[in-house]
């Protein structure tokens, strides 16, 4: 996809952002993304073998509304194997921050489940998040992690 941002581009975006928000709602985000390219903390330039890595397992981030409020799934592929955690979502402030929380992870082969376990609840202070930068109608979503790396992912 070539109308994609680069880093330069996302920081200047993020920079924006901090100051007067997004404007992204959740209706915006929901969708099955397939991540497209990932820069570590403090970088411009992508980690090209990161990204390569995680393009090869189909790394995905699903959102969708449900009773809860917004539903999110992340999942790789390993062939018939699907590894897949899910849980709940909400959006929280102004920028915003995607807030969330899995439940259970799962382990599939193809269609059946073989493998399931329930996951604890993380602290308040604890809950990962991402922190919305752009969602654009191209069909892309960029946002920065907790752990402070960036993240661009295409709409599939």
């Amino acid at each position: 996809m070539s109308d994609r941002p680069n880093g330069h581009d996302l920081l200047t975006q993020e920079a924006t952002v901090r100051r007067h928000g997004t404007g992204i709602t959740t209706h915006g985000l929901v969708g099955r993304w397939r991540l497209a390219q990932v820069w570590g903390k403090g970088q411009t330039t992508p980690s090209n073998l990161a990204s390569m890595g995680l393009r090869a397992v189909q790394a995905t981030l699903e959102l969708e509304h449900s009773a809860a409020g917004v539903g999110i799934a992340n999942s790789i592929l390993f062939g018939p194997i699907n590894l897949r955690f899910t849980g709940t979502a909400e959006l929280v402030g102004r920028r915003p921050l995607l807030r969330f929380s899995f439940q259970t992870v799962e382990l599939r082969w193809g269609e059946s489940v073989v493998w399931a376990r329930s996951l604890p609840t993380p602290q308040p202070q604890r809950m990962p998040f991402f922190a919305l930068i752009a969602r654009d109608s191209s069909g892309w979503l960029a946002a920065r992690g907790r752990g402070g790396g960036l993240a661009l992912w295409d709409l599939v």
